[in-house]
């Protein structure tokens, strides 16, 4: 049975995961930053230090964070599991210049910044180079939940960052040896080190042999049984021998879970593992962000406010500076470098490992505000990625200037503007090509506007939901407005601007869902139908089809049906 201590701690959790952090989310301020505040104030550096006078405290407090730890790193390693799902060993293959381009060169320049500004202002050596190494290194799990929440771990600004965060990940074998030969005094030398190295290195090899000609047979032959159970426990254990693997050769157990998840991202299992782990994979990392959140003392911040505030400037103003450099000369664009630049700037929880194995490396004083600045840089992360966000949209727009409308406008008249050109917007101008209907487009994609502007096509760069655009391309003049774009917020706000340009013009909408439909339809769209709504009608559409029903039958069949989905959706409540 549950010890009564640790059945306190899972009801805590589980109160801050279905209560708390959902209030954060939806005040827009996210998930991880909701954990990460729960857990410094009902962490033991929180209110948990006034347990001993308000005995009511002790109940709803964290007492002893360190039982979650085994499952809060069972989190990280299943974020890198499902990471490595979602690429594949040609895509890794492919990110190279990034790993050990951007990569290396932050890793290095950032921990000879802060080994020689630490040895400036006083420190005795190793200890500039023992934090120089450990605060080099981000936080995987923090920077690429948030990049999952955002739905952009597949962007180029989500490759870049993973390419950065993977050559980091493999540092952590080499500067845990540096760090225990410091702390040892220096013996085994170099011939050590290289035979360290090799055991790591013999490991993945081995790893990486084994999954080739053992786990995806395995995992064929469990597919072929139909049994989901047995499919999840066959991942599991993969999941564990690799994470167990690379952990006994010295290597980080969540480079090990990111190998299995590359070996077995080109299964025909790889779908339903992700569906099947996915929510699992949010309650342990939530764990996770309060284990980090517990580790903030805020006494010990308070007591040495100044200088660990101007370390954390610092800090985190040296690895953007060096990150936007090295991705810049590696040929990242402006925008995705300084997004990545700001998002990988705070330290990664790898510091708290490197500080507790540097013992007397480091004066009790100075570990103690290390692990403070990097609590607070892990902190502030949440809230830089949205200045981040907003950074990169408007560099990119500075960049594709070019490409936006012009104040002189549009000379056009009855045409159709069409908002967002992804896969629909274009299928639509396609169909208004072939009637000879003028159209003009807009998107913010600025790679594709550059690429479908010098094909000829009327695109432009700039947001469909900002009135001054649409008035560039002659919304005041136009017949109708075609709402394509893929953020519901967005779509909702071209609609308004539509409706404000010209109020008689017809605006048709494509919807995420039933509920935003509803939503679109009130605010003056048209013939709006959920993608889903449609693709299951196309779907009916070819069933009959194929059941031999005559196309006149089958195509009135579809139509009652969309007229009574449209009916359905305009009903109140």
């Amino acid at each position: 049975m549950l010890h009564a201590e640790g059945l306190k701690g899972l009801l805590i959790f589980l109160v801050v995961a279905g209560v708390i952090v959902p209030l954060f989310h939806r005040a827009r301020i996210g998930t991880v930053l909701g954990f990460l505040i729960a857990g410094m104030a009902l962490g033991p550096n929180g209110l948990a230090r006034l347990a001993p006078d308000h005995a009511w405290l002790g109940y709803i407090t964290f007492d002893n964070p360190k039982r979650g730890e085994i499952l809060a790193e069972f989190g990280i390693v299943m974020l890198l599991f499902l990471l490595g799902l979602e690429l594949s060993l040609q895509r890794l293959w492919d990110l190279r210049r990034y790993v050990l381009g951007v990569g290396l060169v932050q890793v290095a320049l950032t921990t000879l910044a802060i080994g020689t500004s630490l040895r400036f202002l006083g420190a005795v050596p190793p200890a500039g180079l023992v934090l120089g190494l450990c605060l080099a290194l981000s936080s995987t799990a923090i920077v690429m939940q948030v990049l999952a929440d955002q739905h952009r771990v597949a962007n180029h600004t989500g490759r870049i960052a993973l390419s950065v965060l993977l050559f980091q990940d493999m540092m952590v074998v080499p500067i845990l040896f540096v760090v225990g030969i410091l702390a040892g005094g220096g013996q085994g030398g170099i011939f050590e080190v290289g035979k360290l190295f090799a055991v790591a290195l013999a490991a993945v090899v081995g790893l990486m042999l084994f999954g080739r000609f053992a786990v995806r047979p395995l995992l064929s032959s469990a597919m072929r049984t139909g049994s989901r159970d047995l499919i999840m426990a066959i991942t599991l254990l993969i999941l564990v021998v690799f994470a167990f693997g690379t952990a006994t050769a010295g290597l980080s157990s969540a480079l090990g879970a990111f190998l299995a998840g590359l070996l077995i991202s080109d299964s025909e299992t790889r779908h339903q593992i992700e569906v099947d782990l996915e929510p699992f994979k949010g309650l342990l990392l939530g764990i996770f962000f309060i284990t980090v959140g517990t580790t903030v003392d805020l006494p010990a911040i308070a007591s040495d406010a100044g200088w660990i505030v101007l370390a954390v400037i610092a800090l985190m103003g040296v690895k953007a500076a060096i990150l936007y450099g090295a991705a810049r000369a590696f040929g990242v664009p402006r925008a995705a470098a300084a997004e990545v630049a700001l998002l990988l700037a705070q330290a990664g929880e790898f510091a708290f490992v490197v500080v507790g194995a540097a013992g007397q490396l480091l004066p009790p004083r100075l570990a103690a505000g290390a692990i403070a600045v990097v609590g607070l840089s892990m902190l502030l992360t949440p809230l830089l990625a949205i200045a981040a966000r907003k950074l990169s949209v408007h560099l990119e727009t500075g960049d594709h200037a070019a490409h936006a409308p012009d104040d002189n406008g549009i000379d056009l008249d009855d045409h159709v503007v069409i908002g967002g050109f992804g896969r629909v917007g274009q299928t639509i101008a396609r169909a208004l090509e072939a009637e000879n209907i003028p159209y003009v487009a807009l998107d913010t994609d600025g790679d594709m506007v550059r690429r479908l502007r010098a094909s000829g096509h009327p695109i432009y760069f700039g947001s469909a939901a900002r009135l001054e655009l649409l008035e560039r391309v002659g919304g005041g003049r136009a017949r109708a407005f075609v709402v394509t774009v893929n953020s519901a917020a967005a779509a909702e706000r071209m609609v308004e601007a539509a409706r404000r340009m010209r109020p008689g013009a017809l605006v048709f909408a494509r919807a995420v869902d039933a509920p935003h439909a509803v939503r679109m339809s009130k605010l003056g769209a048209v013939g709006v139908i959920p993608e889903t709504v449609e693709a299951s009608l196309q779907l009916a559409a070819r069933v009959l089809e194929g059941l031999d029903f005559h196309e006149d039958v089958v195509s009135q069949r579809v139509a009652d049906l969309r007229a009574a989905e449209v009916q359905r959706l305009g009903e109140p409540g």
